[in-house]
């Protein structure tokens, strides 16, 4: 009998309290995970913004350099000032030279 008691009075969580802190964390969850996939695309934009300036920088170096402006990226690809690989954004656009501007489609 002594060792019945001894099994009733462990310290355990209920399934009561386990159900309330899987509770909390869905409600967690489920308010955090629509702000993650905003910010995702905020950060994307914003990475392109930060890839075009650097384009454009490059751009104003090749003309100090060959005192004109590169009709294409293709230009500046050649001649070292960016990679093959910086002419996309992560968000999937195109960086292009348009009359010596660069943006992204």
């Amino acid at each position: 009998m002594h060792k019945i008691k001894k099994l009733y009075n462990k310290k355990a969580f209920t399934l009561i309290e386990m159900l309330l802190v899987l509770l909390i964390i869905s409600l967690l969850l489920i308010l955090i995970i629509p702000n993650i996939a905003k910010q995702s695309s905020h950060i994307q934009s914003t990475g392109c913004e930060a890839q075009i300036k650097m384009v454009e920088s490059q751009v104003e170096a090749y003309t100090l350099k060959h005192n004109k402006k590169p009709q294409s990226i293709e230009e500046l690809i050649s001649d070292g000032y960016i990679k093959e690989n910086q002419k996309y954004c992560k968000s999937g656009a195109t960086i292009h030279i348009n009359n010596g501007e660069v943006v992204a489609n």
